[in-house]
């Protein structure tokens, strides 16, 4: 498990939990920030020796740029869903030669993907759904309940916000969050990024009170369950609450969806909350197209579906497929400081 950034974990555990519960061995990769949150049963490899020793035959990524020199399959999962946050050229249609497998959500992405498949021939794709949200399609959680329970009966609303500079509206937000806040008659549940700037959250964790609560990402699924309402910018974290079927509004996106009522100024939040509340079902069949789209299997066994793509990929190997160029020398220093960062080795003294 290739966790190089830290909303990794909550990608790769749904699957980490079904490759052990189907006898395989499981490791991850992660520089010292996001292994500090590792748990005591997940077993970190933080050298070379250590990683050629398990003989991995599979590395999963969330992320677009791993090192090019891992051992086994490279499998790309994907870091959200939000297709429209990025030029494609830049984002999940952005080929680097560095994975043989992708693992699709949707249509949405498993069309273009097989269609650049067919041209280079050097990856495979299938449609498998996106481990992450196995937990979102499990249910409301004990917290989830507990945050209900906070709201003492008042509508719930969450925020969230990407951390991209262009994109992230939480600085332009903040002064008419604090407004509707303070004015108590709804109940907010506050998350950012967690690569957002630090003087951003401290601000933001200061607006927790009787009227609000602020949590760390690590409790999305949670907090998505929880609430009435989204608002939210250019964030992936939209098109999760999409697929519980509830209203969104958008600040600025830069692609807006006919699923979501999408707000030019931070100002004209407050009235298109008022609008989702009084009506939350107006733009359902919006949200069910669109989801039909981008995530299509709400069964919560994406994880499984990865694993028998790889496991099937394994056994027969890749006929037809080029073999994929290694470009071991390509962005070298760029992969060099992620592998050390990625695989410490002597500098933790014994810590692994």
């Amino acid at each position: 498990m290739l966790a190089s950034e830290p909303y990794a974990p909550a990608i790769l555990r749904p699957l980490a939990a079904q490759a052990q519960a189907r006898g395989h061995r499981v490791a991850w990769l992660a520089p010292d920030a996001v292994a500090a949150g590792l748990r005591a049963d997940e077993s970190r490899l933080c050298s070379a020796r250590a990683l050629w020793r398990f003989r991995p035959h599979a590395v999963f990524a969330t992320v677009n740029r791993i090192p090019p020199f891992l051992p086994g399959l490279q499998v790309q999962l994907f870091h959200g869903l939000n297709l429209h946050k990025r030029d494609p050229r830049q984002g999940q249609f952005r080929m680097l030669g560095l994975f043989d497998l992708y693992c699709a959500h949707g249509p949405a992405t498993t069309g273009p993907l097989q269609a650049l498949a067919g041209q280079r021939r050097d990856f495979s794709v299938v449609q498998t759904g996106w481990p992450k949200l196995d937990t979102l399609f499990a249910g409301p959680c004990a917290q989830a309940h507990a945050l209900r329970a906070a709201a003492a009966g008042r509508p719930t609303v969450m925020f969230a916000s990407t951390f991209n500079a262009p994109l992230s509206q939480a600085r332009d937000c903040l002064p008419v969050l604090e407004a509707l806040i303070a004015r108590g008659d709804r109940y907010w549940l506050l998350t950012l990024h967690p690569l957002a700037p630090a003087d951003l959250r401290q601000r933001y964790q200061a607006l927790a009170g009787p009227h609000a609560c602020f949590l760390d990402s690590a409790h999305l699924a949670a907090m998505l369950h929880a609430a009435d309402v989204l608002v939210c910018d250019t964030s992936s974290v939209v098109e999760e609450f999409v697929l519980l079927d509830k209203p969104v509004v958008t600040v600025c996106h830069r692609q807006p969806q006919p699923c979501m009522q999408d707000v030019r100024a931070p100002a004209d939040i407050d009235a298109a909350i008022q609008r989702a509340l009084a009506a939350p079902h107006a733009l359902s069949d919006a949200r069910h197209a669109y989801a039909a789209s981008i995530h299509p299997q709400p069964d919560g066994r994406a994880a499984e579906r990865v694993l028998d793509a790889v496991e099937h990929r394994l056994r027969s190997g890749s006929p037809g497929l080029r073999r994929r160029s290694r470009r071991v020398f390509r962005r070298l220093w760029r992969s060099w400081r992620l592998w050390r960062s990625l695989l410490p080795g002597k500098r933790l003294r014994g810590a692994c």
